[in-house]
């Protein structure tokens, strides 16, 4: 039972907390207020960096880093720490802002973003945890019961390397012969996606597009190279199958460009590239005033792939969720949803809801140690060097 006394300002009566609800609530503000963080972490995992940020409180939160060279990876977000330490990582809006404008002539990079994406990450695991809920009720609540997901027995995403400027029959039959095989297969209730990985050139995907749209796809990923959004209108004028792209288009002011010009159907921003859940987050609501759904890329582990899908759980317009299972992650970390029939279930515990065993991490991570390499360019059958 509450009980308050009263006092009246103003004429109007106003219920004031005993001492005991006083204490309560200096409690939680004091505990908020006085977390700090104390310490940053990371692990090179063969193509990867896990990233542990540790605090005052005994708290810990987990990020990973993929997609761009793990060893300076490593190192740019020890150098980071300068902006973290005895920061409240509760504010990770600041932090983030703090971290992205603090070296102008970094900002916008690879590296700096995906080393934000692996911290923001980190942070929104610790202000979880702090709070006793699951990330996905910080950002609003699920808007849904759970995740749609590929590839499933009922959705299957095709795929091409390079291919030449423009196109023989003998070059465009077999890619047509994949997307009509992979309908048959999943019937006219499943999905069908191609991802172009900007490796076939506008000519040529304009035959290729028109060929398939009979077999009705759920979307062509990655139509052209970033950079140009002259050639995706040029593409989106002429081809009237739906167009995805976004996993290399960084951040709110790299989707914006897409979104405006409409050359774009449903954006695929990737939590671990774009800057995190607090970016990704942003890039789902200006999507969502241009009516067009996400379909987030994810090739990362079960740490990153689940960061993502807190903020699928969490946005109303969603379309699908790329997640791969694979055997090496699963033996150290342990999410707290399951998968089943393309469904994912809503993330749950505190925090991402993650339990990650470091002591298998660092064995397995010692074994991988030097089998990184940089990937080696595409060629085209002349021995020209080819976009990817």
């Amino acid at each position: 039972m509450l009980v308050s006394t009263a006092s009246t300002v103003a004429g109007v009566s106003l219920a004031l907390p005993t001492a005991t609800c006083v204490q309560a609530a200096e409690t939680t503000e004091d505990r908020t207020s006085s977390i700090r963080v104390t310490g940053l972490t990371p692990t090179i995992f063969h193509d990867r960096v896990y990233m542990k940020i540790d605090t005052n409180h005994g708290i810990h939160g987990w990020g990973e880093i993929k997609g761009v060279v793990p060893s300076v990876a490593a190192a740019l977000a020890t150098s980071m720490f300068e902006l973290l330490e005895n920061q409240n990582p509760t504010r990770i809006e600041h932090l983030w802002q703090s971290l992205y404008r603090a070296e102008r002539n970094q900002r916008g990079g690879a590296f700096m973003l995906h080393c934000i994406a692996g911290i923001d990450m980190a942070l929104w695991d610790i202000t979880g945890k702090l709070w006793g809920v699951p990330v996905h009720r910080l950002l609003g609540g699920p808007t849904r019961d759970s995740i749609r997901v590929y590839p499933s027995a009922k959705a299957v995403k095709l795929g091409s390397g390079p291919k030449p400027h423009s196109g023989n029959p003998s070059d465009i039959e077999p890619l047509v012969e994949q997307v009509r095989s992979a309908r048959e297969q999943v019937g006219k209730d499943g999905a069908v996606m191609f991802d172009a990985h900007s490796a076939i050139p506008p000519a040529m995907l304009i035959q290729f597009a028109n060929a398939i749209e009979p077999y009705d796809i759920l979307f062509l990923e990655e139509p052209a190279v970033p950079g140009n959004i002259d050639v995706f209108r040029r593409i989106r004028e002429s081809v009237n199958v739906p167009l995805a792209a976004g996993e290399r288009d960084r951040t709110i002011w790299g989707i914006l460009p897409y979104l405006t010009e409409g050359v774009l159907d449903i954006v695929q921003p990737d939590c671990g590239y774009t800057g995190g859940i607090s970016q990704i987050r942003k890039i789902a609501t200006i999507a969502e005033a241009y009516s067009v759904p996400l379909a987030p890329h994810c090739t990362q582990s079960y740490l990153g792939m689940t960061a993502s899908f807190h903020v699928a759980a969490s946005v109303p317009h969603l379309l699908i969720h790329e997640s791969y299972d694979d055997d090496l992650f699963a033996k150290f970390i342990h999410p707290k949803w399951t998968k089943q029939d393309g469904q994912v279930t809503i993330p749950d515990g505190p925090g991402l809801g993650i339990e990650l065993d470091e002591a298998m991490m660092s064995k397995l991570a010692k074994e991988a140690r030097g089998k990184y390499h940089w990937r080696g360019p595409h060629y085209l059958p002349d021995g020209s060097v080819s976009d990817y």
